[in-house]
């Protein structure tokens, strides 16, 4: 099978209409995507501050309401369901496991600075956990700290240079983060390349999500491109 080609072509900056539009459109993929990089907590949403409001899922293991809770009642969920792992904790600070539990329950419930301490943590006991690291990155960007993730993402693929997660998160992060399409595409053709065991229905999933970024770009030539390396696969 021929490799989809490892070239971005050169594509302008994007205009700020162009940003909110992608966005806009990433949530929606994002939302759908999950299934296709487990393990990752990006989701494709921007970082705290813009203007898309995301309702959080509720909690592992916490029954639905009649409605869906607001966020200081999901954070009272969460700390309830911290509960028990941070009694934990006391007898075992360093328990990588458990401090990525409790940083897994505070991202859910949008406390991501508190995620990121306790992803953090986890790491000094294990800092080549790949899928930890790639975790305290989403936390670091939904925080805001959009350089601290993409250095933690790069870092993540100094462990494991394939891992599809980290791949697809710094192509988000980015598009999103930083406004860099070029960046992104580049990202993404590196895990449709090292990743060759994606079903096809996974596959098709980002060369749609490439596709729509050259589109705005523009950038005809680079989605016939994109295109004809996967039918060649």
């Amino acid at each position: 099978m021929t490799e989809p080609s490892a070239t971005v072509p050169a594509l302008p900056t994007l205009r700020a209409a162009q940003v909110y539009t992608m966005a806009a459109f990433c949530m929606v993929v994002g939302l759908g995507i999950g299934y296709l990089m487990r393990g990752s907590q990006l989701a494709v949403l921007p970082p705290q501050g813009t203007t898309h409001a995301i309702v959080p899922p509720a909690p592992a293991g916490v029954k639905p309401m009649g409605r869906r809770p607001n966020l200081d009642e999901m954070r009272q969920m969460a700390d309830k369901q911290a509960a028990p792992l941070l009694e934990k904790l006391k007898s075992n600070p360093n328990d990588s496991s458990l401090l990525a539990q409790v940083g897994a329950i505070y991202h859910t419930t949008h406390r991501f600075k508190e995620a990121a301490d306790y992803y953090g943590r986890a790491l000094d006991s294990d800092p080549k956990n790949v899928a930890v690291r790639t975790k305290l990155a989403s936390s670091l960007y939904r925080n805001g700290d959009i350089d601290g993730a993409i250095t933690q993402l790069n870092r993540a693929l100094s462990y494991d240079p394939k891992d599809a997660n980290a791949l697809f998160d710094l192509g988000m992060i980015k598009l999103q983060g930083k406004g860099d399409p070029k960046g992104a595409l580049a990202e993404w053709q590196r895990l449709l390349k090292t990743n060759p065991q994606l079903s096809p229905e996974r596959k098709a999933t980002v060369l749609k999500l490439m596709a729509d970024v050259m589109t705005m770009m523009g950038d005809q030539h680079g989605i016939e491109t994109a295109r004809g390396n996967d039918a060649h696969e």
